[in-house]
């Protein structure tokens, strides 16, 4: 709960700051460059963390490696980070600003979960309805799961479509479960 108020606030300052050096874009970019790499090896976060490590060498590591790949300001962000003893709640940060930057942009994460691999024609289908549906832009990450028999699971926001088979049949076996025979 502590981390996501701490990254609640920050990737508000971070967006707040964004928005007034009109770096939006640039900063998305960059802290999403950034995400992927702390995704792949968390070094630098258990770097940073570390008690033994002196701050005057965290404050050297993130020169070293931040100073020339962010914009300034974001860059600035970071050094704030590494002061306050923020910088192990980065991921979280950078997952809230995202979302602030998707809500903005008015863009939307749906994920649709199908038996076999949609074709073109199906994805496109998903997209269009959802967009229809909700006036954001859909952008459509796909999962396969077998066990679902067939059709699909939409998940967008905090709604859940089901529409697979699996779901179909525990509905009918739940209703045949309720019937009384004599």
């Amino acid at each position: 709960m502590f981390a996501q108020q701490v990254a609640k606030k920050y990737s508000h300052a971070l967006f707040d700051l964004a928005r007034e050096k009109n770096l939006i874009d640039k900063a998305w970019e960059q802290f999403n460059s950034l995400a992927e790499y702390l995704k792949k090896d968390d070094t630098l976060l258990n770097f940073m963390a570390a008690p033994q490590v002196t701050d005057q060498k965290k404050y050297s590591l993130v020169e070293k490696v931040f100073s020339e790949r962010l914009e300034k300001p974001f860059y600035a962000f970071l050094v704030f980070l590494v002061r306050k003893r923020r910088v192990n709640y980065l991921p979280d940060i950078i997952e809230a600003f995202d979302q602030l930057v998707r809500e903005e942009k008015k863009i939307a994460r749906a994920r649709c979960t199908s038996a076999i691999p949609l074709n073109d024609e199906e994805r496109r289908d998903v997209i269009e309805r959802l967009q229809k549906k909700t006036s954001l832009k859909i952008e459509l990450e796909e999962k396969i799961d077998k066990s679902i028999i067939g059709g699909m699971i939409i998940m967008l926001r905090n709604q859940i479509i089901d529409g697979s088979i699996r779901y179909s049949l525990n509905e009918l076996k739940n209703r045949l479960m309720k019937v009384k025979v004599h």
